[in-house]
């Protein structure tokens, strides 16, 4: 399954590091060519001649080892890998690589790679969770660093929980998995919306909604990931682009409908993922208004209904809304996706625990305008977005 890919496996010092020699043998029986690079307290664990037998290639473990005078080992290496695999790996070699640390062999040509990057924690229970920990993790996340999670188990130290090096077989299949779906939206010109509006009442205030944005760039990193060239339209969030993403920050549902239709007819994919207001003040005030005695009461206008738009100027784009419902959600669901001329809606409950605004994670129903309906059980908002897409290809080759 894995045939001449150009695999390094980056082994830093802890006592999983046993794990990684049956990693190396896996990924050459699935026919990768696998190169390790091992740091000095990894070497502490397994001796580099373990590694050169099973892999049947030099290991590296220093940057001044220069085994060929033409070339400059590690920057040789960085770039001679279609993927680079860090297993175990330590909150050590995280905090390196997330401060830009390049003082040994594995760390200075991590730096050099342009390769896709995993990463296998492996660790203490309390150092998995402690904040610094967390935060490296989620910025190499965010520069598109992928992450196999650890196991829950009994450790090494003697604690039970998370922390247990994730086992060779499911780290390879995790990689065969991620290749397959790698670079099946290349070419492919999507657009997502995420987010709430805004829309204002006066200098001080507005109406919105409770839509963090997390599921619409969530679907916006996977697509980048999976070779699409993305536009992501947000309303006022505070989340980081996803790597390779095109971002376009808007405000009101009146800005959200021009940029949306200013990128429509390029589309090959458009994802309405936002949450979009309905209704907006009729009269607004450039000055703050001031409290009175009695009710207040606020005329508000309809919207564009910009999904509804887009269904009706649709040609070769795959439509696909969000329906964010409460009661009935199949009923409602079905309903938007006939009117609003939809080639698939994607459906859920927002008061399922876990399903809701702001949550990191989501449970949906994926349904195709043929009636064709797809369950994506509870999971991480960027699980059920790698979910949808995959689905979303198989539903465009298809059509």
């Amino acid at each position: 399954m894995l045939n001449n890919l150009r695999v390094v496996l980056g082994v830093s010092g802890g006592i999983a590091a046993y794990k990684a020699c049956a990693l190396t043998s896996k990924l050459v029986q699935q026919g990768a060519d696998v190169k390790v690079i091992m740091t000095e307290s990894a070497q502490k664990f397994v001796s580099p001649i373990t590694f050169q037998a099973i892999s049947r290639n030099p290991v590296y473990i220093d940057t001044f080892d220069e085994k060929d005078a033409s070339k400059i080992a590690h920057i040789d290496l960085a770039d001679w890998a279609d993927l680079f695999v860090i297993a175990p790996a330590t909150a050590n070699i995280i905090g390196k690589i997330a401060n830009g640390i390049a003082d040994d062999m594995l760390s200075t040509t991590l730096l050099a790679t342009e390769a896709d990057v995993y990463i296998a924690p492996a660790m203490n229970v309390h150092m998995y969770a402690h904040p610094a920990v967390k935060k490296n993790m989620k910025t190499l996340e965010r520069w598109g660093y992928r992450f196999i999670e650890p196991g829950e188990g009994y450790l090494a130290c003697g604690y039970v929980g998370k922390g247990r090096l994730e086992e060779p077989e499911t780290i390879v299949n995790v990689i065969i998995k991620n290749q397959r779906e790698q670079s099946i939206l290349e070419g492919k010109e999507i657009l997502i919306t995420a987010g709430p509006t805004q829309e204002k009442v006066d200098p001080v205030r507005f109406f919105t909604n409770h839509s963090s944005g997390k599921m619409g760039f969530a679907l916006a990193e996977e697509a980048a990931k999976m070779g699409a060239s993305v536009t992501l339209i947000a309303g006022p969030v505070s989340l980081e682009t996803p790597a390779n993403v095109n971002r376009i920050d808007v405000k009101t549902a009146e800005e959200m409908y021009q940029h949306t239709l200013s990128y429509f007819e390029k589309s090959d994919i458009v994802i309405k993922a936002a949450a979009v207001a309905d209704y907006r003040p009729k009269v607004t005030y450039d000055d703050k208004m001031k409290k009175k005695d009695g009710d207040l009461t606020i005329e508000l206008e309809r919207t564009k209904d910009i999904l509804k738009e887009l269904g009706q100027k649709k040609t070769k784009q795959f439509l696909v809304g969000f329906a964010a419902e409460t009661n009935d959600p199949l009923v409602f669901g079905e309903e938007k996706l006939k009117s609003k001329h939809l080639n698939a809606i994607v459906i859920n409950n927002i008061k399922s625990p876990g399903a809701g605004f702001q949550s990191d994670t989501n449970e949906v129903i994926y349904m195709h305008q043929s009636g064709d309906k797809v369950a994506f059980d509870l999971a991480s908002k960027k699980e059920i977005a790698k979910q949808i897409l995959v689905q979303i290809n198989k539903d465009i080759k298809v059509d």
